[in-house]
Order: C-alpha cells, then structure tokens, then sequence
C-alpha cells in the first residue's frame, strides 16, 4: 500500500472526501515531491500536486504515478485550480491540517476556496508515525552518514578547537558523505556547557581533561537521522566515568523495555529508574526519546507523559543524559525501530566504553 492509499483509507474511516495539504513535509510523505510551494489535494479516488513554474518539470518526473501535477500561474491561480479540482472530485466533506496551520492560515483557505473546511487532526501524525521498509532504509542511510562524519571528526577534535569549528567540521563531513543537510542545527558543546543538554556551539574552546557532546544528524531521502555522543578529551575524572556508565546503563534499560503496545512512558520510566537510583535523578530533566522521520520530532513520544502507544514500526531516538549545572553532562542516544517484539538500534557508533581522544 502507497502512502495515496494510506491517505485515502483514512479518509474513509473519517467519513472525509478529501484533504488539503499545504505542509511540506506531509506533501512529501503524500505525493514523493518535497518543494511546490502549492499544495497537494488528495481525494477517495483522485489526487492533485500544484505547483508553479520553479517546480513543475521535477515534479511531472518525481511525484507518485498516482498524483496529477498541474501548473499554477497568474491567469490560472492556485486557489481556482483547487476549486476546479474539488469539482472533479465531487468533494464536499474536505479537511485540512488544523495542527499545522496557524488559525488565520486555516480561515483564509476557507475563504479562498468558499467552503466550510473540516480539522484533518492527527490523520498525517498516524499514518507518518508508522514507517514503510522504504522509509526506514533512507533513516538507516542517514544514520550511516552521520556516522562516519563522527568518524572522522573524532580523528581531528584536539585542545584548542572550538565548539564552532567541531561543528563546521561534522556538517561539511556529512555533505561530502551526501547528505542533503542538516536534520537540526548541530549542538556541540564542551566543558562547563556539557550541562546544557541544548548549548549552542560556540567560541568556548576545547581543554584536555573536558567532556565534549555532539548531537547532530542529516537528511537522505528527506529522512532524519539523529544521535549524540560524548567523549572526553584526554583524560576523564572517576566522577566522569561514573556518570557516563550510568547515562549508558540507563540507555540501555530503556532500549530493553522498548517494544508495541506499551505507552511512551513506560520506557522512560524503565531508564529514568536507573538514573533516579544512582543518584541522579534530579539531573535528567527531558524524555528518554522522541521519534522522527521527515521530521525530526515527530509523536509519539518516550516521555514522563507520553500516555501514547508506540505502534509497531515507528522509530524513536533513545537519548538519556545527566546534566549536573555547571560542572559537566552526559548524553548518548541512539535510533530505534520498534517493533512487536523488541527494539532494533539501527545506529552503530561505538559507545559501550568512554571514548577519550
């Protein structure tokens, strides 16, 4: 089944005849095409991409053989084609993305189109939280970028560079190894600014004797990847190692509890015990994971309030820390698929053993 299938299903069990989609990364998932700068119109039995001059040669040759592409332009405006193609279509019940348009974009399609528009609510989260094979073969392929830009940036981090030039260093890296970009910006921080689980990477500069933490990722296929890692230069403190085992005792017990059909918190609380019982606690203060795909937080999440259940095929990083103000944190974190037996990490960076450059 083809995500237009997915999509229409949907449509039927919501007692819809069509959807809007104007949020680029539910456009991709719908139609294969990530740029129109239009809007996909998907109904029970056709489906529509407009789009204007910049994008349509690409899109004639990118978008799902199920998808019509046709050309907006000034005689011929995006909002008449939508109306033109509802008549095809024969829609009267249509919905759009309620949670990713602010109200006044909701109202003016509303108005553009002189209908009474209905909330698609969570319809792209469901069906995106579940990832086909193709999907998560675009994921691994992120994931195996990334990593060998960590690779290769772990040869050359050494007293005296920056946080800056650390992460200018792992973007060029994952561009040469063909990433399409970033998944985030990069988070590289060391020293005293390890405490800060989301520092920004900047002028402070690297000493022996510091931890130093790279989150970051990138895109293929227009798919996230995202992992972290924190080493330490030169040499680590027993304090340091302790924390750092712990982080990773951590990791690892909420990998074990990961499976379907359990709530996002129950993983959490499998690996914040660890932390809470080492004596911690108060040092953990975000979820155990988020998943993602084309976006890089998507739901459900592995949270203290994460009440959702983890359907089967979804993926979600896997990132306890400890972050002790002003002094140093740790964080590791991981991609998984979970599935209805387990977890399956599809990253593959080293991290059983404090790595000290």
């Amino acid at each position: 089944m083809n995500n237009i299938a997915r999509i229409r299903q949907q449509l039927i069990e919501r007692n819809l005849d069509a959807v809007l989609i104007t949020d680029e990364k539910n456009q991709r998932y719908a139609a294969g095409f990530p740029f129109t700068d239009g809007a996909v119109l998907v109904g029970r039995e056709k489906a529509f991409l407009l789009t204007d001059s910049r994008y349509i040669e690409a899109a004639e040759t990118a978008v799902d053989e199920l998808v019509t592409v046709r050309l907006f332009d000034r005689e011929q405006p995006l909002r008449k084609l939508l109306k033109d193609a509802l008549h095809e279509m024969g829609a009267v019940r249509v919905a759009a993305e309620d949670q990713n348009l602010s109200h006044a974009g909701f109202v003016g399609w509303e108005k553009a189109l002189g209908l009474e528009l209905l909330g698609a609510g969570d319809l792209f989260s469901v069906l995106r939280a579940v990832k086909s094979e193709e999907e998560i073969a675009s994921m691994r392929a992120a994931q195996r970028i990334s990593e060998q830009a960590l690779e290769e940036v772990l040869h050359i981090i050494r007293p005296g560079m920056t946080e800056r030039e650390v992460a200018a260093e792992l973007v060029y890296r994952m561009l040469l190894h063909g990433a399409e970009g970033n998944s985030f910006d990069p988070i590289v921080v060391t020293g005293t600014k390890t405490s800060m689980p989301h520092g920004v990477p900047g002028d402070k500069v690297i000493q022996a004797g510091d931890f130093v933490t790279m989150d970051f990722g990138c895109l293929k296929d227009g798919y996230c990847s995202d992992m972290t890692r924190t080493v330490a230069v030169g040499s680590a403190t027993d304090e340091m190692r302790t924390v750092y085992d712990t982080v990773l005792k951590a990791q690892l017990a909420g990998i074990a509890a990961a499976r379907a059909g359990i709530p996002g918190q129950a993983i959490d609380a499998a690996a914040r015990k660890v932390i809470t019982d080492a004596g911690f606690g108060p040092y953990f203060g975000h979820g155990f994971g988020h998943c993602l795909g084309l976006d890089i937080h998507e739901p459900p999440f592995a949270s203290p309030s994460g009440e959702a259940l983890m359907p089967a095929g979804c993926l979600s990083s896997a990132e306890p820390g400890i972050y002790i103000p002003g002094r140093f944190g740790v964080r590791i974190e991981d991609v998984m698929i979970i599935r209805a037996d387990g977890a399956e990490v599809i990253t593959k960076a080293p991290k059983m053993e404090l790595i000290i450059l």
